[in-house]
């Protein structure tokens, strides 16, 4: 194949983007349709080439139809259309204005052929028209498919093509391109070591396995450079991958703290080791579920708000749950830790199963609002915003409910409950109502948890399982009833986590993280923050 193609095609364009004016008076690309009707292969290219020239983005529909053998012309007049069946005859369509042109019997028309060459040829010239389209997407595809069809001849093109381009990942791509078509092709030594230096400071994945592909065949006076920028990529990768890696583990640390927030809450003002927490989250989710069937069903435009809605709903119905499981179970085993234990897990049992009757054992699907799909590049690192929204999300979560404890007399109430029962009891404070509302608030805030995590993981009776285990390790590891200490416990575990998972693998990972926390509670029993109080410390 012919680069040749290729070039003509991206330099008419390049035409079109130097000369506008004479273009929005240019020549109709019509005639020169009609002249592909008596054009071998080779006459077929240079027309294809000329059309190009047209700048017209009306001809792309008909130039992917011509490389589909879908390009006909009529034996009467030799004029060439584009041609779909329509039953026993063919629909004959305008290749420039793609207007109908009537119906004909199928011996009226003769098929245009092509060959491997000529839709390589075509497709360089869909390459070039696409490369001024108006659309952002299409353009940056373009640029895509010259990086993948670098030549020294089309140096020159490529350059001015980047003079004229405005948008910085396009430019990139077309950067990249210009320095690896730099290093095939005959220009000084000087310029091929400029080019690989930009290449380097381009950096990038991308940028590694080009400057690798020229390892072999680039001049023997140029390879201690090469080799300098691929170390040099190679360097700020690694710095990059680890960067990936701490976001990755504050991510994972973000929905822990979500998740364990709560837990940290009961935990440390009753002493209840709440084996249901996991399904309070697993409520929460299932919650966002009916909120977004709702609004699917009865008011569609509002789906971007769902989780807007969701929020306060699954606050409300697991706090509610929480209320009622803990005046009708929970005040009745105080000071007995096993027995507790073993009705909270009675209690989840009961939650999963009643989820399962409801809405069944298999997945449902909760959908992202439109703000929180996609990613965005953070220089080596790629951000998705689900991700993004939840870490935001969960801090903001985490300084709300801190200043509940610090600046509200139910906080005042709780944090007395929490460091000495007794006393708080003797002051007037009713603890069993600071208890009811407190493991409320635990369980409304482990619903809020489920709603976050109804984005990044899959809503079904087992979700809250996936996360009870690691929302313990959280609080124990973080100090018990300190919110701070949570924070901390969450992030770290989720960093650490993700340090270890490439290495070990996930299973192994969280088995060597236990046995650290393990070690950790020997010589800390109490956690990184412990609570003061006469009573936690008798």
């Amino acid at each position: 194949m012919t680069t040749r193609s290729f070039i003509r095609a991206v330099f008419a364009v390049l035409l079109l983007a130097l000369a506008a004016p004479a273009f929005s008076q240019g020549a109709d690309p019509k005639p020169l349709f009609n002249q592909l009707a008596d054009a071998d292969f080779g006459q077929a290219e240079s027309i294809v080439a000329q059309i190009a020239t047209s700048g017209d983005i009306r001809v792309v529909p008909a130039l992917e139809a011509f490389a589909e053998g879908d390009l006909y012309f009529r034996k009467a007049d030799k004029a060439v259309f584009v041609a779909k069946p329509a039953g026993a005859q063919l629909d004959l369509i305008d290749p420039v204005t793609a207007e109908s042109a009537g119906q004909v019997a199928k011996g009226a028309v003769t098929k245009i052929r092509v060959n491997n060459t000529l839709r390589r040829a075509i497709r360089a010239a869909l390459g070039g028209l696409t490369l001024m389209s108006p659309d952002r997407g299409v353009r940056l595809a373009a640029a895509d498919a010259i990086l993948l069809s670098p030549s020294a001849e089309a140096l020159d093109l490529v350059e001015a093509a980047i003079a004229k381009e405005t948008d910085r990942d396009v430019k990139f791509r077309m950067e990249e391109a210009r320095a690896v078509s730099v290093l095939s092709s005959d220009r000084s030594l000087d310029e091929k070591r400029a080019a690989i230096q930009t290449m380097g400071n381009l950096g990038g994945r991308s940028a590694l396995g080009i400057l690798s592909s020229v390892s072999s065949t680039i001049d023997p006076s140029l390879k201690a450079d090469l080799d300098a920028a691929i170390k040099a990529i190679q360097n700020e990768q690694q710095l990059w991958d680890m960067a990936q890696n701490v976001w990755y583990g504050v991510s994972l640390g973000s929905v822990l703290l979500l998740a364990a927030i709560g837990l940290a809450i009961t935990f440390g003002v009753m002493g209840i080791i709440n084996m249901a927490h996991g399904e309070m989250v697993m409520l929460g989710a299932y919650s966002t579920y009916v909120v977004q069937e709702v609004i699917r069903s009865h008011a569609p435009g509002l789906f971007d708000w769902s989780l807007t809605i969701a929020l306060p709903v699954a606050f409300l119905v697991t706090g509610a749950v929480g209320f009622v499981v803990e005046r009708g179970i929970i005040r009745f085993l105080y000071g007995r830790p096993l027995e507790t234990l073993l009705a909270t897990w009675g209690v989840s049992l009961i939650l999963q199963q009643t989820i399962r009757s409801i809405f069944g054992p298999t997945n449902k699907e909760v959908g992202n609002p439109s703000w929180m799909s996609g990613s965005f590049p953070l220089g080596g690192m790629t951000i998705t915003w689900n991700r993004m929204w939840i870490v935001i999300f969960s801090l903001s979560i985490f300084f709300a409910l801190l200043v509940v404890m610090k600046k509200s007399a139910f906080g005042l109430n709780m944090r007395a409950v929490t460091q000495n029962r007794r006393m708080a009891s003797s002051m007037g404070i009713r603890t069993p109502w600071v208890d009811a509302l407190t493991f409320a608030l635990g369980s409304g805030i482990a619903g809020i948890a489920g709603v976050a995590l109804s984005q990044i993981d899959n809503v079904s009776p087992n979700l809250g399982q996936s996360y009870i285990i690691d929302s313990f390790m959280v609080v124990v590891f973080g100090g018990v009833g300190n919110l701070w200490g949570t924070l901390v416990g969450a992030l770290s575990l989720g960093v650490l986590n993700k340090f270890l998972e490439p290495s070990v693998g996930a299973v192994l990972g969280k088995i060597l993280v236990l046995v650290l926390i393990i070690l950790f509670i020997q010589k800390r029993p109490r956690g990184l923050f412990a609570l003061k109080g006469r009573a936690i410390e008798a």
